[in-house]
């Protein structure tokens, strides 16, 4: 960001400047005052009548008067208000003394200790000498005012309407390049033509080609699209100028778009170059979308850029690359084209962008030989660039804190773990009974992952408290998809449910830790009916959009797209989906009852199991006994017990709204 020191060093100076002036004053009101109280014409003349005068000093000039009594050290000060009726007072009328030293002896009662005084002329000390100190003061505050005057109107008021950029040439040994960027192949070779544009125009101006004004990088936050947009200003080796959305809007009206010209006119100053807008959707939503009309402040600052992007001023070799989440709240004429031509979509990496990521933030951090990023990578679907940088980051506190020298692959596993359902909660004390409601409700759910062929595999199960939730069952999907069926959506909500059934079946009572897992059943039940029209009562017709946020502009006269009757169809059709399901869960736990309790006391004896444990359990089999494969070990921790939930990487974007088994799900409530 470019700062102006002088907007730094204002208040300074003007603390500096008020308390030499307050200095100033005092000493001044001291000096004309005096120390003590002024007193009365009458005493100071009593003070005289009575002989108590042993010297005194009197300017005729100004009238100031210094005298010292008897018996006291210390000499008072007053003002004469008129000197010659004083003098008169003093000396008699018509007996009139030069000006200079005098010793004036008094009568008997003090015959050895005459009157001194001295008069002073004045042409001495004249009025305008004395009132130099007042004017000095005056000019002072003058001057001092006028000052910051100027520097305000300079330092704030013209600065208001200079936008907060942070300019960054991306070059030298610290510019990123797309070598820096992992994951998104096909984004950068999107990306690279721009950066062709920038680094040779003429090639495609010669054949009538003009440059693209915009480019909008539209995706989920934490997947890269910052870090592109530098990319691509350190490959074109062009002034980056980085600014966000909420930076244009201020509490003054017309400052948004005072902004937006200054950020452009510095940009076409340093052409070729990129200006990026993160979070446009700060700035750039739908117009109408609030009552203030075209006078809105955010408006008006919208309007501006539109101008800028795409208006009468020629706009050449200035690149406007945005980044949102939130691209269906965006203007339509902000994404027509000639602004943002292009809209690249960055969306969620896939098995090999995840490696690939994962190696770049590994770099320079050392590895144990058993670290195997694929494995990694296939146990991380869902995860963004910035979900993998965190994951490498905790996996190398974990070392530090276990006192190892380099990562190993127990330090990612145990990291994504705890990225995905967060620390273990060691230390909650549970008692017996809530141990073992959660041993079953996480068994439950495992079961029914264990029966539903479309679900994936069970990976751990564990109730040790994480996070919100009292224990967790994880599945981890073996492939990234794409698409998931209605078989595959109905199996999963089968699972979702597996942990209440279970709680009924055994303990013939239910708890308040499946509030979640009913939540997230119910959603996606929804979506099936009334977005992907897997219901066939109702057909494949869409009920309702997308949209989650509302314009008052836009929807304040708007109705549903349904009747009242569709509506009570649509709560039928998800009532009956669920009830389905639960009634499907109920049957495999009550067919097989004995394997749910086979994983459930094991789960109350040692807290945690994992996938080879969990499948010898349904086998049958005893996973304590030795096996041949050490992998088969038996893998426990001697932790603390709690409730559960079904537990997952995070989604992708799709994939939490079609509600699949890669969901991520914590219980809201601890089971009572």
């Amino acid at each position: 960001m470019v700062h102006n020191n002088k907007s730094f060093k204002a208040p300074l100076s003007y603390i500096l400047l008020a308390a030499l002036i307050l200095i100033i004053v005092f000493i001044g009101v001291r000096g004309l005052v005096g120390t003590d109280e002024t007193p009365e014409y009458s005493e100071i003349i009593g003070c005289f009548d009575r002989l108590e005068v042993s010297e005194f000093n009197l300017n005729l000039g100004s009238g100031s008067l210094e005298y010292r009594l008897r018996g006291e050290e210390e000499a008072h000060s007053y003002k004469v208000p008129n000197v010659s009726v004083f003098y008169d007072e003093l000396f008699g009328e018509g007996n009139h003394f030069e000006e200079g030293n005098y010793r004036l002896a008094y009568n008997a009662k003090y015959p050895d200790e005459p009157l001194e005084y001295r008069l002073i002329p004045a042409s001495d000390s004249s009025i305008w000498l004395n009132l130099i100190p007042t004017l000095l003061m005056i000019g002072l505050l003058v001057f001092v005012c006028i000052s910051m005057s100027r520097s305000f109107s300079a330092g704030r008021i013209n600065t208001v309407g200079k936008a907060n950029v942070r300019v960054g040439e991306n070059t030298g040994e610290g510019k990123v390049t797309f070598d820096d960027v992992a994951g998104a192949d096909e984004e950068k070779a999107e990306l690279q033509e721009i950066v062709e544009l920038l680094k040779d125009p003429s090639k495609y101006k010669s054949i009538g080609a003009k440059i693209p004004k915009g480019v909008l990088l539209v995706g989920p936050p934490g997947n890269g699209k910052t870090l592109l947009a530098k990319a691509v200003a350190g490959e074109a080796g062009v002034p980056f100028f980085s600014i966000s959305g909420s930076d244009f809007l201020e509490l003054y009206v017309g400052v948004g778009a005072a902004r937006v010209r200054d950020l452009f006119d510095q940009a076409k100053k340093a052409s070729p170059s990129i200006i990026f807008i993160d979070e446009i959707d700060a700035v750039g939503r739908r117009r109408g979308a609030g009552l203030g009309g075209g006078h809105d402040e955010r408006e008006q600052t919208l309007n501006q850029l539109l101008v800028e992007m795409d208006g009468f001023t020629v706009n050449e070799s200035v690149i406007v690359m945005a980044a949102t989440n939130r691209r269906d709240v965006l203007d339509p004429a902000l994404l027509r084209p000639g602004r943002f031509d292009r809209q690249v979509y960055v969306n969620y990496p896939d098995i090999k962008g995840r490696e690939a990521i994962l190696k770049v933030h590994a770099k320079n951090k050392p590895l144990a030989p058993d670290v195997d990023f694929k494995q990694v990578a296939a146990a991380t679907v869902g995860f963004t660039g910035a979900d993998l940088a965190n994951l490498i980051n905790e996996a190398a506190l974990l070392a530090v804190k276990r006192g190892r020298k380099a990562i190993t692959a127990q330090d990612l596993s145990d990291a994504s773990i705890k990225v995905i359902a967060g620390p273990e909660k060691k230390s909650r004390v549970v008692l017996p009974e809530e141990k073992r409601l959660t041993a079953y409700h996480e068994a439950g759910h495992a079961v029914c992952h264990y029966y539903c062929p479309t679900q994936d595999k069970v990976t751990e199960v564990s109730i040790i408290p994480r996070g919100a939730a009292g224990g967790y069952t994880m599945s981890l999907p073996e492939h990234d998809k794409s698409y998931v069926s209605r078989t595959e959506m109905n199996e999963n909500i089968v699972t979702l449910l597996g942990g209440r059934a279970a709680e009924k079946l055994i303990l013939d009572d239910i708890s308040t830790g499946a509030s979640n897992d009913i939540e997230r059943a119910t959603d996606t039940a929804r979506n099936m009916v009334t977005r992907y029209g897997f219901s066939d009562k109702l057909g494949p017709v869409v009920y309702g959009h997308d949209d989650n946020e509302v314009f008052l502009g836009r929807d304040y006269n708007s109705t549903k797209t349904y009747s009242e009757v569709i509506a009570s169809e649509i709560d039928s059709e998800i009532r009956a989906i669920i009830h389905s399901a639960y009634d499907r869960a109920q049957e495999i736990l009550s067919e097989h009852k004995e394997q749910l309790t086979r994983v459930a006391e094991y789960l109350i004896l040692h807290e945690k199991i994992n996938g080879e444990q969990f499948a010898t359990l349904m086998a049958g089999g005893d996973p304590d006994a030795p096996a041949p494969d050490a992998n088969s070990a038996a893998h426990s921790d001697g932790d603390a017990p709690s409730d559960g939930a079904v537990i997952a990487p995070e989604p992708t974007k799709e994939e939490a709204e079609e509600g699949t088994a890669v969901d991520p799900g914590t219980d809201a409530q601890p089971t009572a």
